[in-house]
C-alpha cells in the first residue's frame, strides 16, 4: 500500500519538482490556491478562508515560500459577501505576517462584511496577522497558538531622512488604531507589548500565547474549531432572524 502511494505521488510530480494537474478540479484547486469548495454534496452556508504562511503583497515572494496572495483573498471575500447562499465567514490563521498594506486591506475587508465573521488563530497569527485575527465579529485562539506583536520594519533601501520615520510612524498608527478599535486591548497595553524589550531575541516586541492574548484583550476567547464554529452558527441564526424581521431591502 505504501509503495502504491509513493508511485502515485511520483506520477503526479514533474521531474523539476512542480506538481502537474491531476484532472480532478478539487485536487487542482487545493494544489494551486490551498482552497477547496468541499463538502461537495451538501453545500455549506459557511465560507472558510485560510490565511496561511506569509501574506504576499505587491512583491512576488520566492516559489519555496508558503504564501497567501491578497489578490486571491479579496475577490473571494467579495464573492462571499454577494453570494446569497453564504451566511457566515470563517477565517483560519496560521501566518508569520507579511506585507503591511496587503494585510491591512484583508483585515478591512473582513471587518466590513455585513455577514457574521469569526476568526481562529491556529499555530500563529504573527505581525500583520494580528489585525486580520481581530477583524471578525469574534476571535478565538488555540491554547498553544502564539501571536507576535512588534513595530513595523522596512526591507530594501531606506532613505535616512525625517520623512521616512514619519511614514513608518503613520503606518504603525494605522495598525494600532485598527487593532484597538476591533478588540478589547487598550492602546497603552498594545504599545507596551509592541515596544517591550528582552522578550524577543535581538528584537523588540512580545510573543503572547493563547490565554495571554485573551488576558490582554487582544483575542476574545481561547478555543478551537468546535467552539469557533459553534459561535459562528449562533451568530448566523441571529443574522437570519434579523433579515427576516427587516424584510427585503428596497
Amino acid at each position: 500500500m505504501w509503495q502504491t502511494h509513493m508511485n502515485l505521488e511520483a506520477e503526479q510530480n514533474e521531474p523539476n519538482g512542480d506538481v502537474k494537474n491531476t484532472g480532478n478540479p478539487v485536487v487542482d484547486t487545493i494544489q494551486q490556491l490551498g482552497q477547496t469548495s468541499t463538502p461537495a454534496p451538501a453545500e455549506s452556508n459557511i465560507f472558510c478562508m485560510t490565511i496561511i504562511g506569509q501574506v504576499e503583497g505587491h512583491l512576488v515572494l520566492p516559489p519555496q515560500n508558503k504564501t497567501t496572495k491578497y489578490e486571491h483573498v479579496i475577490p473571494q471575500l467579495i464573492a462571499a459577501e454577494q453570494n446569497q447562499k453564504i451566511e457566515g465567514v470563517f477565517i483560519v490563521l496560521n501566518t508569520v505576517g507579511g506585507d503591511v498594506e496587503a494585510g491591512l486591506a484583508i483585515a478591512e475587508m473582513i471587518s466590513s462584511l455585513s455577514k457574521p465573521a469569526v476568526t481562529l488563530v491556529l499555530g500563529g497569527g504573527h505581525s500583520i496577522g494580528v489585525p486580520i485575527a481581530v477583524a471578525g465579529d469574534k476571535s478565538f485562539i488555540a491554547e498553544t497558538a502564539t501571536m507576535t506583536i512588534h513595530p513595523i520594519r522596512l526591507n530594501g533601501l531606506v532613505i535616512g531622512v525625517p520623512q521616512t520615520f514619519e511614514y513608518l510612524d503613520k503606518m504603525q498608527e494605522r495598525i494600532i488604531r485598527f487593532v484597538t478599535s476591533h478588540s478589547n486591548v487598550s492602546e497603552h497595553t498594545f504599545k507596551e507589548l509592541m515596544f517591550k524589550t528582552g522578550d524577543l531575541t535581538r528584537d523588540i516586541g512580545t510573543t503572547v500565547i493563547g490565554a495571554d492574548a485573551v488576558k490582554h484583550g487582544l483575542i476574545d476567547a481561547v478555543g478551537g474549531l468546535g467552539e469557533a464554529l459553534r459561535e459562528l452558527n449562533q451568530r448566523i441564526e441571529i443574522y437570519k432572524q434579523r433579515k427576516t424581521t427587516e424584510g427585503p431591502q428596497q
